[in-house]
């Protein structure tokens, strides 16, 4: 049994899970590159029967699932994919497993970005190390308004930590109710409201055919000049070109984003030289703890499915 681990990045997958549990009965193989041609992805995958993926890094569509003749399991990180085409994986009796997940380092990751942005700590830093001493004026955000788009999970623990600091929190979604934003200390407002009205708001929505593209020109033309944009969730929930634009011209005071819509962000665009943007390269769910979760749980994954083969075909 062939097994492929896909865009281990930090080369660290190895040491995040005990693999020795496979290695009777498979032969490894971790790959730290991120491919994005469909042809030569289909030949790099072409030989193995089990494909592990780290969340989105590797969409892997019908088309390429319909190109790999000996792909029987699919080990997803995370309790759900939604770059996998899970019905053509289906169609050729393709397994698919998830893991377990928690959201704790998303959140702890908004208010890195929220509160080095509202501080300049990253210019402050840098300026530090090139013989500079207080480059800017940073922002206080005790009495500001937190405007959270989508108080699942992710939102309500941004939103604790917003009311901590003495904000005013006011959140939006489509199914939102008033009696779910009070259980939380939080005010249900208009999307229009929010938008307006807020001096920061925090996207934190599942990317669907409802939530892509649901923060475009409208919405920047709504907030304030001095307002802040931070997108942790999902790129494509955050129309890209509209954002550069209200960016270029200053129409709000910048933005601090770690997902995108194409990932790895190229290297020419605009949001690795807006002076106004603070981006990361998707590292929300990038933590240790978190890590050895997805990892671990493949492996048992792994190992259940075998044994399940096993059992169905003892010969």
């Amino acid at each position: 049994m062939k097994i492929a681990i896909l865009d281990d990045y930090q080369n660290v997958a190895a040491q995040c899970a005990d693999w020795s549990l496979l290695a009777d009965a498979a032969e490894l193989t971790f790959f730290n590159d991120h491919i994005s041609d469909t042809d030569a992805l289909v030949s790099r995958l072409a030989p193995f029967d089990v494909v592990c993926v780290m969340r989105e890094r590797t969409p892997l569509t019908a088309e390429i699932i319909g190109r790999l003749p000996a792909l029987k399991l699919i080990a997803s990180t995370g309790p759900g994919n939604a770059s996998i085409d899970i019905g053509a994986a289906r169609a050729r009796g393709i397994e698919v497993v998830n893991t377990g997940y928690n959201s704790y380092p998303t959140i702890e990751l908004t208010w890195g970005l929220i509160l080095a942005s509202a501080r300049h700590i990253v210019t402050e830093a840098q300026g530090l190390r090139t013989g500079s001493w207080q480059k800017t004026l940073g922002v206080g955000l005790h009495g500001k308004t937190l405007g959270i788009v989508g108080l699942g999970r992710v939102g309500v623990g941004v939103a604790r930590v917003g009311l901590a600091f003495g904000m005013r929190v006011i959140a939006w979604s489509q199914n939102l109710t008033s009696d779910k934003a009070s259980e939380h200390g939080v005010t249900l407002v208009t999307k229009q409201e929010l938008f307006r009205t807020s001096d920061i708001v925090s996207v934190h929505l599942i990317l669907s055919h409802r939530s892509r593209g649901l923060v475009g020109k409208s919405e920047f033309d709504l907030m304030k000049p001095s307002g802040l944009l931070v997108n942790t969730s999902r790129g494509p929930i955050v129309d890209e070109s509209p954002l550069i634009e209200a960016l270029r011209a200053n129409r709000i005071a910048g933005a601090a984003v770690d997902v995108f819509d194409r990932e790895p962000l190229p290297l020419d665009h605009p949001f690795r030289s807006l002076p106004n943007v603070l981006a990361t390269p998707h590292i929300g769910y990038v933590a240790d703890d978190l890590y050895r979760t997805f990892y671990q749980d493949t492996v048992s994954n792994i190992v259940s499915w075998l044994a399940g083969r096993r059992a169905a075909d003892p010969r």
